[in-house]
């Protein structure tokens, strides 16, 4: 199926998401159900197997969308360069015969969007040629699409928003690097997504919004980009790292605002979101969800972590790893959890936090230190128990993170879409 819609789309001269989207459009006029492309963030290779596996189950699209401090030409925090993310997606979906089509994708990708450029400052060129390369990276490896989000500018005063025309420009920028780049190395056309979700981008107005989108089409018109149009437009419809309402209204309000340019509106931040039904039924063209599945990935090895103790108790194993206080130290060691701190919380003094924020910021945290050799080290150790046991550990933890991915192929109203693509 994959292969099959790949070569439509380029018989059509539209990339493998612009044709998903007509598609999609098609089957609704039909049948009259509306439909949102589900996506999740790989911040693990736990969650890049559940992906699969729960897109095989439902028998629909799936797509994997990856911030650059996740994959990158340095590695990302998945130990993952573009080149080996794509060559892995590729190698679990042959373990279990994938027959679904799988869109391939940089999420925020744009200058001081990558922790480490805003962390040590980084003038704006150095930052804008390192996303670049890593477009460039991300095109040679087969990537379908690009999130082209220059949102942040690090140098501006506090409280001052970078103005919507400085990320059109830059936008426009960044949009005809990749396709000089992909049509002097005849690349088969990729698809584009602009906008975000973030205040400091002010696409939350619909006024501004509406604005950045006339200037992107005359930006790209100058640089004789006519044809090329970005398939979402990211909107900020209620959800963030801290929220879970979906705002359906401001949703159709910007889906019928996008619709007039040839876009549909894409979600971020959709974690646990109360409503994910609304999507759909709003008019959404698709959304992502991230931290949920890091989340998720911790239950599921805290799963673990007690029947260990009850083995241990019962006399069935000679010592106990003991991963929740590895991961706990793991993570406050990485200081990563600073990133999501609440003004009134102390940077300097993890156990000041709330227990119950502590507990949060160590879940969604863990997502930074999978890879930590110790931590991998541990974990390795105490599946190697377990199977030793007869017991399938990648069964146990994938099962937690694959129970929620089930939840929006459903309320998304993807299952068995690939009967009708």
């Amino acid at each position: 199926m994959n292969k099959q819609l790949r070569y439509r789309a380029q018989q059509a001269n539209m990339s493998l998401v612009e044709y998903i989207l007509k598609r999609i459009h098609e089957i609704e006029i039909e049948s009259g159900v509306k439909r949102t492309i589900f996506a999740a963030c790989p911040n693990s290779l736990s969650v890049i197997k559940a992906a699969l596996k729960s897109a095989k189950r439902n028998n629909a699209p799936v797509k994997f969308a990856a911030t650059l401090n996740q994959v990158d030409i340095d590695r990302g925090y998945t130990g993952l360069n573009q080149e080996e993310f794509v060559k892995t997606i590729k190698e679990e979906a042959r373990l279990i015969n994938l027959q679904v089509p799988v869109i391939v994708a940089i999420d925020h990708g744009g200058p001081w969007l990558k922790d480490i450029q805003a962390r040590e400052q980084w003038p704006y060129k150095k930052a804008m040629n390192w996303i670049k390369t890593s477009f460039e990276a991300a095109i040679l490896a087969g990537y379908d699409l690009i999130h082209v989000d220059p949102t942040v500018d690090i140098f501006l005063p506090a409280e001052t928003a970078i103005s919507i025309e400085t990320v059109a420009s830059r936008t426009v920028e960044l949009i005809a690097h990749c396709e000089t780049f992909r049509k002097k190395n005849n690349i088969a056309k990729i698809a584009y997504e602009v906008g975000t979700e973030e205040v400091h981008g002010e696409l939350a107005d619909l006024g501004v919004f509406q604005r950045f989108l006339e200037l992107l089409k005359s930006g790209l018109a100058e640089k004789k980009l006519q044809q090329v149009w970005p398939c979402f437009v990211v909107g900020k419809v209620g959800t963030d790292l801290h929220t879970t309402l979906f705002d359906s209204e401001m949703a159709r309000q910007l889906t019928a605002i996008s619709s007039n340019y040839g876009s549909v509106i894409k979600g971020h931040y959709s974690d646990n979101v109360s409503n994910p039904e609304d999507y759909p039924l709003s008019g959404m063209g698709a959304a992502n969800v991230g931290p949920e599945f890091t989340e998720n990935e911790f239950e599921g090895l805290m799963e673990l972590d007690i029947l260990e103790n009850q083995l241990y108790i019962e006399g069935k194993l000679p010592k106990r790893i003991g991963l929740r206080k590895i991961l706990w130290d793991a993570v406050i060691a990485s200081g990563r959890w600073k990133k999501w701190l609440q003004p009134d919380e102390d940077a300097t003094d993890f156990y000041s936090i709330k227990p119950d924020r502590q507990e949060w910021l160590i879940k969604t945290g863990c997502r930074y230190i999978w890879e930590n050799p110790e931590v991998v080290a541990k974990r390795d150790k105490l599946y190697s128990n377990f199977r030793n046991h007869g017991m399938d550990t990648d069964f146990i933890v994938e099962s937690h993170i694959e129970h929620s991915m089930d939840k929006y192929f459903a309320k998304f109203n993807l299952t068995d879409l690939n009967n009708l693509l």
